[in-house]
């Protein structure tokens, strides 16, 4: 266990190192999800909620839950990266567990999630969003990360299947309509019947409800037994998540090259 750490922790920072050597991508990546507030708060705050600062209250849990999604693409690039300029390979040739690969990836991943939440926090303290308690804040700073690490195995299985860019492209396409068909940004009662059945049936909308009541945001008064029971499924997913994706990973992970 001891060595398992130590290789996964060595691993974790030569992905700090690529980032010291490149801040500049680094950083627009980890600050987009907070441009990604100050468009929707300014261009749809009024038009939604009646004013930017009501609006807030709504937005900004469903934006941190939409980080951890944007971090999707960042970690399915990274890995296919690796694996088409032989890097993976040379790992695979070293005395290191496969999980350690895995470990190395997931450390860094979820110190780059740390730091795009902190950035969405406190442009949204800035804009005069408040969350009911500071308490309630770290718990829903844990379930927006353990959303992030069952997405994590999502994006590391892609990456390392991805058969080109053109599977990387589709990713990050798909990231989008993904985290607007929810509840992060609308309330879905807004919606037609059945889109807004889709949305809350999302398991993005699941941390996003979540995120909201610990907060002390309005909760969304949705139609289905997701909304309702958003507490229990924003740890249930990222669980179906790592437990569908994990194995495949280490499977694929252990057959590359035979």
């Amino acid at each position: 266990m001891t060595s398992l750490v130590h290789e996964s922790t060595l691993l974790a920072g030569r992905t700090a190192r690529h980032w010291r050597a490149q801040p500049g991508a680094f950083l627009l990546t980890a600050a987009f999800p907070l441009l990604v507030l100050l468009l929707m708060t300014g261009l749809l705050g009024g038009a939604i909620a009646g004013g930017t600062r009501s609006y807030l209250q709504l937005a900004v849990p469903g934006i941190l839950a939409v980080t951890m999604l944007f971090g999707l693409e960042t970690t399915m690039i990274a890995v296919a990266g690796d694996a088409a300029t032989s890097v993976t390979d040379r790992l695979r040739s070293l005395p290191i567990r496969a999980l350690s690969v895995l470990g190395g990836r997931g450390l860094a991943d979820v110190a780059a999630s740390v730091i795009g939440l902190a950035l969405v926090v406190l442009g949204g303290l800035a804009l005069g969003w408040r969350p009911g308690s500071f308490a309630g804040l770290a718990v829903a700073a844990v379930l927006l990360l353990w959303l992030r690490i069952g997405l994590l195995w999502v994006g590391i299985y892609g990456g390392l299947t991805a058969r080109g860019p053109e599977s990387v492209a589709a990713v990050q396409i798909l990231v989008w309509p993904i985290s607007m068909l929810s509840t992060a940004y609308v309330d879905p009662t807004t919606m037609p019947t059945w889109l807004g059945l889709v949305a809350e049936l999302n398991p993005l909308s699941a941390t996003v409800t979540a995120v909201r009541e610990l907060c002390g945001a309005s909760t969304i008064v949705g139609s289905t037994w997701a909304t309702e029971h958003a507490m229990v499924l924003a740890v249930v997913w990222p669980a179906l998540l790592t437990a569908a994706f994990l194995p495949l990973y280490v499977r694929t992970y252990r057959r590359l090259g035979d």
